[in-house]
């Protein structure tokens, strides 16, 4: 499930490197390991809330500025068909009547997806990169590290919530993280542990049955 409140408590390094090393037996094409991993915590974490949050409300009060912070990949289609389009209204409305926020109401709208840009108050943000030259395949590979990561933190009662929301805002991401120039950003992700009391955690997207989406063949 994708955690979407966490507590403040701190998760140790020695924890964090385990679930890297965990991550890091993914399968990839031929080897290549595509994953590049930043890890922010503390003041790092702290003023990349800060700058991308500021971008965020500088949009809303300035749509024209959103020319200025795009994704350098298209993570959803440029258009949008069934079934896919009724998957993602089902999600997006089944969380936001959860949380009380009707169709009009932009003000709880915003702020609901500002929560993204501050990791839903995970003390770990993730930032993912790949060199730009290396082809699909490796984004095929990176899912499988990212599961990997998320299966793992389970294990040690940590959830995660992976966000492409930060994809837009990429120009600001990575030189904050000293991202070398070759690099994409794939993805962000919060960790920590979970806020059991919050009402937002309660949250579950449905799934189609496997006989929907698979064909035997005999």
């Amino acid at each position: 499930m994708s955690t979407r409140a966490f507590l403040p408590k701190p998760v140790p390094r020695e924890t964090l490197e385990h679930l890297l090393m965990m991550a890091s037996r993914a399968p990839s094409g031929t080897n290549t390991q595509p994953w590049k991993v930043y890890v922010l915590q503390g003041a790092s974490r702290d003023s990349l809330v800060g700058k991308v949050c500021a971008a965020h409300d500088a949009i809303r009060a300035h749509p024209d500025l959103a020319a200025q912070y795009t994704e350098e990949y298209a993570y959803y289609p440029e258009k949008w068909v069934s079934p896919y389009i009724d998957r993602r209204r089902e999600n997006g409305w089944g969380l936001y009547g959860l949380l009380g926020i009707g169709k009009g109401d932009k003000d709880k709208m915003h702020a609901q997806h500002q929560r993204n840009f501050s990791f839903f108050d995970a003390p770990v943000g993730l930032m993912f990169t790949v060199d730009r030259i290396m082809g699909r395949g490796s984004l095929v590979d990176y899912g499988m590290f990212l599961q990997n990561l998320m299966v793992a933190a389970r294990g040690h009662d940590l959830h995660t919530c992976p966000q492409a929301a930060w994809n837009g805002f990429a120009n600001i991401i990575l030189p904050h993280v000293g991202a070398g120039e070759g690099e994409m950003l794939v993805c962000g992700m919060a960790l920590g542990y979970a806020d059991d009391t919050a009402l937002v955690n309660t949250f579950r997207t449905p799934r189609v049955s496997p006989q929907e989406f698979t064909t035997w063949l005999e």
